[in-house]
C-alpha cells in the first residue's frame, strides 16, 4: 500500500519537481551532521545546531581542542550548500504558485477522485468531433463520462467542458484503468483511426472483458476486423449520416 501512494506521488509533475531540491536539502543535512560529528566527535543533536547557527562552531573552537580550519570549512561548504538547497525549493514552489501548476495538479486530483467513483460510466476514447459530440449528448442525458484523450489541447477542453478526462493513450492498459475500464459500462474507440480503435478493443476485452465496446471505424472493410477484434457494435459515420439524410428526403 505505502508503495503504491509513492508512485502515485511521483506521477505528480509538481511533486517530482519539489521532491528534487527537498531530497538535496535534506542529504545536505545528513552529510552536514555526519561530518561533524567525525570531525569534532560531537552528537548529532549539537551538530544539527551547528547548521543551524554556524557562529556556534567558533565557540565551540574557542573553547575545545577541535581541527579549527577543518571545521570552519567544512561549515562554510555545508551552510553554503544548504542555502542554494532552501532557493531551490522556494523558485520551485514559487514558479508552481505563479505559473499555475498547482491550481492544475488540485484540479487533476479532484478529477482522479471523481473518476474513482464512477461506476457503469462510459469512456469515450478520443475528443475529436465524433468523440465529443458523443461525450456531450451523454453528459446532457446525466450520464457519467470519462474521456480518453492524447492531446493537450483536447484534454484540456474536455475538462472545460465539464467532462472527467485523462490524458494517455488508450490502447495502454495503465490509461484505460485510470479511466475506470473496470468498472465501465461502455467504452467507445471514437479516434479517427480504425486501426487505434481496434487495438482499444483488443485491449479492452483483455482488461474489462464485461464492457460493452464500441468503435468507430473509416469504412464498412474494418467493420468484420474490429468485431473479430472484440467490438459488439461498430459505427461508420459516413454510412450512419447517409441513413440519416435518406429518411428526410
Amino acid at each position: 500500500m505505502a508503495i503504491e501512494y509513492i508512485r502515485a506521488v511521483l506521477r505528480r509533475p509538481l511533486l517530482r519537481r519539489v521532491v528534487r531540491p527537498v531530497a538535496a536539502f535534506a542529504v545536505l543535512v545528513a552529510v552536514g551532521v555526519v561530518g561533524f560529528v567525525a570531525l569534532a566527535g560531537v552528537g548529532v543533536v549539537e551538530a544539527l545546531f551547528w547548521l543551524l547557527d554556524p557562529t556556534s562552531i567558533e565557540l565551540y573552537v574557542e573553547s575545545h581542542d577541535a581541527p579549527a580550519r577543518a571545521l570552519r570549512g567544512y561549515g562554510i561548504v555545508v551552510v553554503s550548500g544548504l542555502v542554494v538547497a532552501g532557493l531551490w525549493i522556494g523558485e520551485t514552489v514559487l514558479s508552481a504558485t505563479f505559473g499555475g501548476q498547482i491550481g492544475t495538479e488540485l484540479r487533476q486530483m479532484q478529477v482522479e477522485r471523481s473518476i474513482g467513483d464512477c461506476e457503469d460510466h462510459v469512456i469515450v476514447c478520443g475528443y475529436g468531433t465524433f468523440g465529443k459530440t458523443i461525450a456531450r449528448r451523454l453528459r446532457d442525458r446525466d450520464r457519467s463520462v470519462v474521456v480518453i484523450e492524447t492531446q493537450d489541447s483536447q484534454h484540456e477542453r474536455a475538462l472545460d467542458d465539464g467532462l472527467l478526462s485523462v490524458q494517455g493513450d488508450a490502447r495502454r492498459e495503465g490509461v484505460l484503468t485510470a479511466a475506470g475500464a473496470g468498472r465501465a459500462e461502455t467504452v467507445v474507440g471514437a479516434i479517427d483511426d480504425s486501426n487505434v480503435n481496434i487495438q482499444i478493443a483488443i485491449t479492452t476485452g483483455e482488461l474489462a472483458p464485461e464492457a460493452t465496446v464500441v468503435v468507430r471505424a473509416g469504412d464498412e472493410m474494418y467493420e468484420s476486423v474490429a468485431r473479430r477484434a472484440g467490438a459488439d457494435e461498430v459505427i461508420v459515420p459516413e454510412v450512419v449520416s447517409g441513413e440519416q439524410v435518406t429518411t428526410t428526403l
